[in-house]
């Protein structure tokens, strides 16, 4: 097992260095630049400029500069926000959009896994065709249609939930649902093509042969193997849930991280898009790394080795 996540740890400080090295490349080769405005600068300003944020550097320079500092931590001061650094846009914005991932991914597990068994076990009922349809429904309608629907109807039809803000239970909980819809009807769908599989196999049948009850069966014996393809799927879902949605931060006005990554790209900002760019990074790996040890966990003949 150390040797296992030594050997990991390895390969993500290669893998964060290559998404640094491809994504310095990339930003440079665009057209424009972080100071590019509609309303085009004085020359002696905008060489100003450049000069402060040393953009008149050498560019193999620049970029040894700015990979030290983002080893030792510090990834700059955004050029639209110089009151904030990138750090401290992070560590104000992946918090709240964290928060809401993993409530979204929670309900997404919970809700997709229970409708998956329940249509795998009942395949060919009224029921499997119901909860197949609306999975189905559920990951062809976008966010911002779910969002606008449960608005509808929770927030003036039926006054539970707030209609936007952040800070309480009641404003988590419906943005959390249309987050998590689309996930939870994937991982529905998963659920019964791996519940179908299993229960196929030669050991289930044995478990019934022997007089187990059904349900032990099903929860203990065929959904543990069944959930391989949806912890592979949970890995990259989850790292990219908690770091933002900007279509459901902008509808239900949260202060998360969704508009920072739009903000870098429209923008051009280099310090904040590799900051973003590397925090993503860095969670899918670590992600990817739960999903290879749950492997293990959830089938026995799966080494880590």
């Amino acid at each position: 097992m150390l040797s296992f996540l030594i050997r990991r740890l390895l390969w993500m400080a290669a893998t964060l260095w290559v998404v640094f090295t491809v994504s310095f490349a990339l930003m440079r080769a665009v057209p424009g630049g972080p100071l590019s405005r509609e309303r085009e600068l004085d020359p002696a300003i905008e060489q100003l400029m450049r000069q402060r944020y040393r953009l008149d550097e050498p560019m193999l320079q620049q970029y040894g500069r700015e990979l030290w500092n983002a080893v030792r931590g510090d990834l700059g001061r955004p050029y639209r926000r110089p009151d904030f650094t990138t750090n401290e846009i992070i560590a104000q914005g992946f918090p709240v959009s964290a928060s809401l991932g993993l409530v979204a991914m929670t309900f997404a597990v919970l809700l997709g896994l229970t409708a998956g068994v329940a249509s795998a076990v009942g395949r060919g009922s009224w029921l499997d065709t119901t909860l197949m349809l609306s999975a189905t429904v559920g990951i062809a309608l976008p966010n911002f249609v779910v969002a606008g629907i449960m608005i509808l109807l929770f927030v003036f039809l039926v006054p539970v939930f707030p209609a936007a803000g952040w800070g309480t239970l009641g404003q988590l909980i419906l943005p959390a649902f249309c987050l998590g819809a689309p996930y939870a009807a994937y991982i529905a769908r998963l659920t019964r093509t791996g519940m179908l599989e299993v229960l196929s196999q030669d050991y289930i049948r044995t478990a019934y042969a022997k007089g187990l009850p059904r349900h032990r069966v099903i929860i203990r014996h065929a959904l543990r193997t069944s959930m391989l393809p949806v912890v592979s799927f949970l890995g990259p879902a989850t790292a990219g849930i908690v770091t933002g949605s900007l279509v459901i931060e902008q509808i239900f006005a949260i202060p998360g991280l969704g508009m920072h990554f739009v903000e870098a790209a429209t923008q051009q900002d280099y310090t904040l898009a590799m900051g973003l760019v590397l925090l993503f990074t860095a969670l899918l790996y670590t992600m990817n790394l739960v999903v290879d040890l749950s492997y293990a966990l959830l089938d026995p003949r799966v080494s880590l080795e």
